[in-house]
């Protein structure tokens, strides 16, 4: 005979009787601490893989090459380095530190120069047709020429090393801020420009009031090109003008054979020119209101 199943079915419940349902699983979110060292660590991880893999190039090198120091090498001439980078032993003979100062020095000096006179002339550009048409040109003639192209014009036009570093930062870091402070202006909406010529605004209206804020996120991006642009000029210019700086510790090194101060000498170089970039950027990203 076939079993029948004689379980009772469940009971209908009666009104007004308290139904206990199962409890839920409840997913819990993680701590918000927990959260921010996640994603640091994600960030991390992949940089600290990164920089070993180039010390593990780095130490190849080394055994393969007579006389390519290693890595462990180059950090035991570090902390030496470090231990004093502002000594001064003479006028020819100072720390570290103030070599990268001097350079520096240069920098602001050329790269403020560029500043002045490249963002203005970017408005103009992007403002008027004319202006644009007439330099335009110019911008595609010069731009592309090397930096070091243009030292000797400097030294033929100063007679001296010092304002011939700082005129070819400036006359090489100009651009970016020209080109993009002139896109900036070109990419305004025409309505702004529309309603201030119904208002009847003057152009010093126009400029400090609608151009200025709008193009603003793109003179940061060119301000920004530039600086680094402006290190990398310095680096070769002190190489041939010699005195005070990177560049020319990095030649006086290289006479010495002193091969690790110069490869500490390129991370110096690495670590200042990208604090100048991610200040810059920071900067962008504050006043940046296409992000928003």
């Amino acid at each position: 005979m076939k079993k029948v199943n004689t379980q009772a079915a469940p009971a209908a419940p009666v009104s007004g009787e308290v139904i206990t349902l199962p409890p839920v699983q409840v997913r819990r979110r993680a701590p918000a601490f927990a959260r921010q060292i996640n994603g640091l660590l994600q960030r991390l991880i992949p940089a600290v893989l990164g920089l070993g893999l180039l010390v593990l190039a780095w130490q190849l090198a080394a055994l393969n090459s007579k006389g390519f120091p290693t890595p462990l090498s180059t950090l035991d001439s570090a902390i030496t380095l470090f231990a004093d980078p502002f000594y001064r032993d003479g006028p020819n003979d100072m720390g570290v530190g103030w070599n990268v100062l001097a350079s520096l020095q240069r920098v602001a000096i050329g790269f403020g120069l560029a500043a002045l006179v490249g963002i203005p002339l970017g408005f103009l550009i992007g403002r008027f047709t004319f202006l644009a048409r007439m330099f335009n040109p110019l911008i595609a003639l010069l731009r592309p020429v090397s930096p070091l192209a243009w030292l000797p014009i400097g030294l033929l036009l100063f007679q001296k090393a010092e304002p011939a570093s700082s005129w070819t930062i400036f006359i090489c870091s100009i651009w970016p801020m020209v080109i993009n402070t002139a896109e900036g202006v070109r990419r305004i909406p025409e309505d702004y420009l529309n309603v201030a010529r119904v208002l009847q605004l003057s152009e010093w209206t126009v400029m400090r009031r609608i151009l200025f804020p709008a193009v603003l996120p793109a003179v940061l991006t060119g301000v920004r090109l530039s600086i680094g642009i402006a290190w990398l000029v310095i680096v070769a210019a002190e190489m041939l003008t010699g005195g005070l700086g990177i560049g020319f510790w990095i030649w006086n090194e290289w006479n010495n054979l002193n091969v690790e101060n110069i490869l500490i000498a390129i991370v110096i170089i690495g670590v200042v020119g990208l604090l100048l970039e991610q200040g810059l950027m920071l900067i962008a990203r504050r006043f940046s209101w296409q992000e928003k």
